[in-house]
């Protein structure tokens, strides 16, 4: 199990991999924007995305959890 964690403060622009699909090393999951720049969120190493535990819009802080890839 792998845990994607905001790497900085920022909201959450746009979610490019829904829950149930399956991704692959290095695929961008979660675009944050923070201060006028977009921040992609990658999964680590392939598998499946289990589960998003933010939606579009919401904030996140540094070290937030924002999906769990099986």
């Amino acid at each position: 199990m792998e845990e994607l964690k905001a790497s900085m403060a920022g909201s959450v622009w746009k979610i490019v991999a829904g829950e149930g699909q399956s991704v692959a090393d290095g695929q961008d999951i979660i675009i944050l924007e923070s201060m006028k720049m977009e921040i992609p969120i990658v999964a680590e190493k392939a598998g499946t995305l289990k589960e998003l535990k933010v939606n579009e819009g919401d904030f996140v802080n540094e070290g937030d959890v924002l999906a769990i890839i099986e």
